[in-house]
C-alpha cells in the first residue's frame, strides 16, 4: 500500500520525493515501488539517489525532516544528513493553522516567483531564521527587500525544484529561480487569466489580468517588471531618479503586507471589507497584523492617493490602466503615485521608521 500522510502534503509533494520517503522512512523496497509505479526499478533507484544528493540543500533537508516529523510516527526518523542547518528544528516551520497544500502553493508561489524573476533577485536563507527574504539591487547597487517568504513555502518550492542554490554550505544560502520555476510562473499566470476571463491557451497572457469583479488588475508582464521598477529608472530634468530609493521601499513594504494579508483582487470593490478581520474565519496572526497595517496606511493616505498605491503597488496595475480606471488625464498617474508614496513614507516614518516589523 502506498505511504499515506495525514497532514495534507500528498497533494503537492512530488512523486520522486514520496518514493524516497516510502523507501527510507517506511522501508519499502525499490522493486515494490517500481511495481506500483509501473516503471523499471532503476528509475526508482535514480530518484532515490537524486533525492538523497539534494539533501545537501538546507531547504530540502529541512522539508524532508518536517514531512517526517509532522506526519510520521514519533519512532520513525530520517537518516541524519550532515549540513549547516541540521541544528534547526524544521518541524516547527510548518504552521498547522495554515497547512501546506497545493492550493496555497499555487496562490502564494505566483507572487514569490514574480519577485524572483525580477533582474538581480535572490532569495536569502539564513541559519536558524524562521523566514527567507527576497532582495535585489537597485540602480545604485543597494539591496532592496521585495518580499518575505515563510519557511514552509520556501521548503516546498525547493522540493518542487523551482529554486536552487549554488553553495548550500554558506551561512547565508542564496537561492535563484530555475527554468522550472519560470515555467511554473507562466503556467500559474496563464491559469489565473484563463479562469478570470475564459481565454483560450492561444490568447492567454495578452492584455491585462481581469479580476472577478471585471476590473483590470495587472499585466502579464509583471513577472519581470512592476510600475515602481519602471518609474525608479526614470530621471527628472535634473538627472535625479523620479522615485527615490526610500519611496520605492515604502511601496514595496505596503505590497509585502498586502500579500501576507491575502486580501485578493476583489479588494478594489471595497478594500475595507476585504481587509476586515472576521472572528468566525480563522487566520494566522501574521495575516491579521498585516491587514491592520495595510488598513492603517490606506486610511492615512485618504481617497485618491490610496487608490494609486492600492492599484499600482499592491495589485501591480499599470499606470495607464489606473489612469483610465480613475478617470485621470494621461501621464498624470505617475505624479499622483509619487505624491502617494511620499505620504506613505511619512506614514511609515511616523510609526516605527522604514524598518518593518517581523511578519508572523
Amino acid at each position: 500500500m502506498e505511504m499515506q500522510r495525514k497532514g495534507g502534503f500528498s497533494d503537492w509533494v512530488p512523486p520522486p520525493v514520496r518514493d524516497y520517503l516510502a523507501h527510507t522512512v517506511d522501508g519499502r523496497s525499490i522493486r515494490a515501488l517500481a511495481r506500483q509505479r509501473k516503471v523499471h526499478p532503476s528509475t526508482i533507484l535514480r530518484q532515490v539517489r537524486s533525492c538523497e544528493a539534494r539533501r545537501d540543500d538546507p531547504l530540502i533537508d529541512a522539508a524532508l525532516r518536517a514531512l517526517v516529523e509532522t506526519d510520521a510516527a514519533p519512532d520513525i526518523q530520517l537518516n541524519q544528513k550532515a549540513g549547516p542547518m541540521t541544528s534547526v528544528n524544521p518541524a516547527s516551520a510548518f504552521d498547522l493553522s495554515r497547512p501546506v497544500s497545493k492550493a496555497r502553493i499555487d496562490r502564494e508561489a505566483v507572487h514569490i516567483l514574480r519577485r524572483l524573476c525580477e533582474p538581480g533577485a535572490v532569495m536569502a536563507v539564513a541559519r536558524d531564521m524562521d523566514s527567507a527574504v527576497i532582495v535585489r539591487e537597485d540602480r545604485e547597487g543597494k539591496a532592496l527587500k521585495t518580499a518575505i517568504v515563510e519557511s514552509d513555502m520556501a521548503q516546498a518550492m525547493a522540493l518542487q525544484n523551482w529554486i536552487s542554490c549554488a553553495d548550500p554550505a554558506a551561512r547565508v544560502v542564496r537561492y535563484f529561480v530555475t527554468a522550472a520555476g519560470r515555467a511554473e510562473l507562466r503556467r500559474l499566470t496563464a491559469r489565473d487569466e484563463n479562469r478570470a476571463q475564459g481565454f483560450s491557451d492561444a490568447t492567454a497572457g495578452q492584455g491585462d489580468w481581469i479580476a472577478a469583479n471585471g476590473c483590470q488588475v495587472a499585466s502579464r508582464f509583471i513577472a519581470t517588471e512592476t510600475p515602481l521598477m519602471g518609474l525608479s529608472r526614470r530621471r527628472d530634468k535634473a538627472g535625479k531618479p523620479f522615485l527615490s530609493r526610500e519611496l520605492v521601499q515604502a511601496g514595496e513594504r505596503l505590497r509585502e503586507d498586502f500579500v501576507v494579508a491575502d486580501a485578493g483582487p476583489d479588494v478594489l470593490d471595497d478594500w475595507r471589507l476585504a481587509l476586515a478581520v472576521r472572528p468566525h474565519k480563522p487566520m494566522a496572526r501574521g495575516a491579521v497584523l498585516a491587514r491592520q497595517r495595510v488598513g492603517d496606511a490606506l486610511d492615512d493616505l485618504g481617497p485618491g492617493l490610496q487608490d494609486a498605491v492600492l492599484r499600482c503597488c499592491c495589485l501591480l496595475e499599470g499606470l495607464e490602466v489606473t489612469e483610465r480606471a480613475m478617470g485621470w488625464s494621461a501621464r498624470s498617474g505617475k505624479i499622483v503615485l509619487r505624491i502617494a508614496l511620499q505620504r506613505l513614507l511619512r506614514h511609515y516614518d511616523s510609526q516605527k521608521g522604514m524598518q518593518p516589523p517581523m511578519i508572523g
